[in-house]
């Protein structure tokens, strides 16, 4: 079965967690570029965490379904709709044979994920179904979705049933995770985090205005990675770097002295001197920033991040045991 695009908006394409392994023959994790928000919503659905869904850049998205299906969405702050129904974040909801998604505009951050039980099919490719735009592999034919398109979708596992089942009167289930894991966007940000290979080729003043001033993301930005306007970042030497690995969260500062935090698309080899990386918590809350938002940065230790990770993997695994409930 599928489901249909009646309108593909600014940028939706396939995605799921991305090509992990392949970096070292320059292919890019890619992947949703909030990986965790798309592994609750698939678990909301009854998917396994690393099924395929839709990314959706400044929504304008609307499906409609060739049969029944639960679907969860997580990301900004968008008016998501079936029908007249507003389908808030977080939730699962039933939608019925013949009836429309409507994901518009946001009024805070710039993307959504959405899971659909079943999990969208698409070819694998290297391991993964995620659309790489740059490469033009994987996906829907290595590109975003146009108006038009059919999404096809996969079986709806029996947890999925179970749940369809109870969900027949009701439509949306009352039950969600915690906000932040569906509704990470926020209005002007701190980042978390590390200090980065190159801390120490930057004066003093360079890296007190990193975490003490205010920086403004920059319209040249993309899945790539987000620029940033603002303090300029000076290094204190003018010797020539060797490229090295880089990652979704590095914080690399080009001639410019401007920052750049790199997101899912990132290279895997860059040349300019990595400051500081954000740390994988509060890499959502990045994937998120647009065009004239403000956001800090804020310095935790390594430990700190560890920990972090540590207690929302913990956190997860009570959230899975959790669904049991409502799953059988």
């Amino acid at each position: 079965m599928s489901a249909t695009v009646i309108r593909a908006g600014f940028l939706s394409a396939v995605q799921d967690l991305g090509r992990a392994g392949y970096r070292q023959f320059g292919v890019s994790l890619g992947g949703a570029l909030d990986p965790h928000a798309l592994r609750v919503a698939n678990l909301l659905v009854g998917n396994e965490e690393s099924a395929a869904g839709l990314e959706t850049t400044f929504g304008g998205l609307k499906l409609r379904f060739a049969d029944e299906r639960l679907v969860a969405w997580s990301g900004g702050e968008f008016d998501a709709r079936s029908g007249s129904t507003l389908l808030p974040a977080g939730h699962p909801v039933l939608i019925r044979e013949g009836e429309e998604l409507v994901i518009e505009r946001p009024k805070t951050g710039c993307r959504a994920w959405i899971a659909i039980s079943g999990g969208v099919e698409a070819p694998l490719v290297l391991g993964s179904r995620s659309t790489d735009l740059r490469g033009n592999f994987g996906g829907k034919d290595g590109r975003v979705l146009r108006d038009g398109d059919k999404v096809t979708l996969g079986r709806n596992s029996e947890r999925a049933k179970i749940l369809t089942e109870r969900l027949r009167e009701e439509k949306i289930a009352r039950w969600k995770p915690p906000h932040d894991w569906s509704s990470p966007a926020k209005r002007e940000p701190t980042l978390r985090i590390i200090r980065g290979s190159d801390w120490n080729r930057f004066d003093d003043a360079a890296v007190q205005r990193l975490t003490a001033d205010k920086f403004i993301v920059s319209p040249d930005s993309d899945r790539m990675g987000v620029r940033f306007e603002g303090p300029q970042l000076k290094r204190n030497d003018l010797v020539d770097l060797v490229s090295e690995a880089v990652a979704p969260g590095t914080i690399q500062i080009p001639p410019s002295g401007k920052p750049i935090l790199l997101l899912g698309d990132c290279q895997t080899i860059g040349g300019y001197p990595k400051i500081a990386h954000v740390i994988t918590v509060d890499l959502p809350m990045a994937a998120q920033l647009r065009a004239g938002d403000e956001v800090r940065f804020g310095e935790v230790t390594l430990v700190d991040a560890h920990q972090l990770l540590i207690n929302r993997e913990q956190n997860l695994e009570q959230f899975r045991h959790g669904l049991q409930a409502h799953f059988s």
